[in-house]
This record gives structure tokens, C-alpha cells and sequence, in this order.
């Protein structure tokens, strides 16, 4: 079944003097602030564009990797992901850098890394972000 997320975003003022705030409507989770110095500079407290999609894409990646594990016939205890996106003002978003760690009985280190290398490749957010550089780094 076809779902929809919706967020919102409510912005008032010019780029650099200005703020907004992001609401997660479909969940009701909370309502975040963003702002340009939060993007560019140091977040103080502040979201931005790229630490929502960090955090898309580290749930995303987690997601696929569970499942493809768990297909494999070695479903995980645990995984730890970490996604870092990168924005250079000017350019956008310049590289995502996507980091697991992983508890998986059964599993041997090259098993691992396959089935979390095809999770990178095939989770949607890796797929909707596929015009951005994407690496990752399996950790012992």
C-alpha cells in the first residue's frame, strides 16, 4: 500500500536573517527550527535541510539493511548507522557518507558488508539521492 509523509515548513524573513519552522504533520512528532546560519555555520540548537536528510536516510539505510539480512536468513540484533551530509553553500549537498556497525549472528564480515553495500544502493533515500556522491564504511 502507497503511503504519504507530510511535512511543513513555515518560513519568515530574507535567507540569511530569517527563520522558519518544520512541522512533522503526519506524525505529530514536533515542530523544528531552521535557519540559514543553522545550514552554514554551527547549528546552535537549529535544524537544517541536511540534518533532516541525514536522518532519512540513516533510518532508510537501516531499514534495508534489517531486511536484507534478515532474507539472508541472519536477521540482526542490532544495527548502528551514521549518516553525515555534507552542504557547501553555493553548490548544495556535496556527499552523504553513510557509517554501520552491526550485531548480526550467523553473519560472517564479507556477508556484512555485501548486504549493506546493496542496502546503500537500494534503500529509496539512497535511490532519491543517487545525483549526490554516496559512500560507506563498514565498521568492525
Amino acid at each position: 500500500m502507497a503511503t504519504t509523509r507530510i511535512a511543513t515548513t513555515r518560513w519568515e524573513g530574507s535567507l540569511l536573517e530569517g527563520s522558519g519552522k518544520t512541522t512533522f504533520e503526519s506524525s505529530g512528532i514536533g515542530t523544528y527550527d531552521v535557519s540559514w546560519p543553522a545550514r552554514s555555520e554551527e547549528p546552535n540548537g537549529t535544524t537544517s535541510p541536511e540534518e533532516l536528510i541525514a536522518a532519512a536516510h540513516s533510518a532508510c539505510f537501516s531499514m534495508a539493511l534489517s531486511s536484507g539480512l534478515a532474507k539472508a536468513g541472519t536477521p540482526p540484533t542490532s544495527l548502528d548507522v551514521r549518516a553525515e551530509v555534507d552542504f557547501q553553500p553555493g553548490q548544495g549537498i556535496t556527499g552523504i557518507r553513510l557509517q554501520v556497525r552491526g550485531d548480526v549472528p550467523g553473519s560472517d564480515a564479507d556477508a556484512f558488508r555485501a548486504a549493506a553495500e546493496t542496502a546503500k544502493e537500494n534503500c529509496p533515500v539512497s535511490k532519491a539521492l543517487a545525483a549526490t556522491p554516496i559512500s560507506l564504511t563498514v565498521l568492525d
